[in-house]
This record gives C-alpha cells, structure tokens and sequence, in this order.
C-alpha cells in the first residue's frame, strides 16, 4: 500500500463499485487510497455476462437500481452495451492516478457511465469524463497508450489479487479485504476496532 491507509479497489464498468464510489468519501472514517484495476483479470470477478437468462439478469439490474435510488443517486441510464470493456477506461484511471486526479477522474467517468448511459469503450466518453477534471483529453488519449500506465494497470490488478481482492467493490484494509456493497461499513468496522 502506497500510504498508511485503506485502499479502494474499483473497476468503472463495475454498477456495484459506482454505488460504492458514491459513499467512499463519506462512509470511510480515514482517508482512502483510490486503486484502478480491471476486475476481468481477479480471481473471482461475477460478470453481468454470466446470467442463466434475460429475466435473470434484469432482476440483477433492477437491484442495483433500487439501491441507487435508496441512496439518492440520479437514475441509473445503463450505457449500450452493457457490460462494457473498461481496459480503456482502466488505463485513463491509472493514468489520473499518477497525477493526483484519480478520484475526480473516477467519479466523472462513473457519472458518465451510468447516470449518463454512456459506455466508456468509447473513447470520447473517457475523454469528456477527463475534461470534467482538467485533464486535457490529448493527455488523456497519450497517456493510455503508453508502457508506463499499462504497467501501472497490471501490476496495480496483480498486488490488489495478491492481497486477496476477488472482485470489486473492495477495500483493503491492511489485515482484511471487504467485498460488495457493504464493503465500505465493513472496512470502517475493521478500522475501528483497530484503532
């Protein structure tokens, strides 16, 4: 771990690591270490993909909606298609990351994803999410193609594998992983009891 704190593991095309995103700042009582990583690439990662059928998935989806709405989101637009492949998107994250945009870049692009329906496969969605924070989207659009951040990806995706991470949402805590919704009351429990 980067500092003395938590870590937040989170995916963008994850609707579960939105909802969490949403409540970091306000849930965590310390500060917490915001980590970019593709979840299709964790040991357990539950896929939108791997529904038996339609109705299936669709009472998965409304859910999720439901708890947006309990928590006061906007209404969720699901961006077409969905699932979408967030690798681009990802390497956007590690690159805000490693300038100290990473939260504002993260909560743009989830915004964009699921209260505005837009899919960040596509590039220009990533990029509007950058602009949002002021990063300049040529930046943005070099950045994703370099080395540097693909490693950064990589290697961030193996170490949160290694600390027993299995999907997102998680936060680690230093001791313990705590997965899904209530990862975020129950990282907090932890780190009270700690203290």
């Amino acid at each position: 771990m980067a500092g003395a704190g938590p870590v937040f593991y989170f995916d963008l095309a994850s609707p579960e690591a939105y909802l969490a995103a949403e409540r970091v700042l306000t849930v965590m009582p310390v500060a917490t270490e915001w980590v970019p990583v593709l979840a299709r690439d964790l040991p357990g990662v539950e896929s939108f993909e791997a529904f038996r059928c339609a109705e299936e998935r669709d009472i998965a989806l409304a859910s999720v909606e439901r708890r947006a709405a309990a928590r006061g989101l906007q209404p969720l637009r699901w961006p077409d298609p969905f699932p979408f492949d967030s690798e681009l998107a990802m390497l956007a994250a590690t690159y805000a990351k490693q300038i100290g945009r990473v939260v504002a870049f993260s909560l743009a692009a989830f915004r964009q994803a699921f209260a505005g329906g837009r899919s960040l496969e596509e590039e220009d969605n990533v990029l509007i999410a950058g602009s949002a924070c002021e990063m300049h989207p040529a930046a943005v659009a070099k950045a994703v193609r370099t080395q540097g951040v693909v490693r950064a990806l990589r290697h961030a995706t193996a170490l949160a594998a290694a600390r027993g991470v299995r999907d997102v949402p998680a936060i680690w805590t230093g001791d313990e992983v705590c997965h899904g919704d209530a990862a975020l009351e129950c990282a907090a429990g932890v780190l009270a009891t700690a203290s």
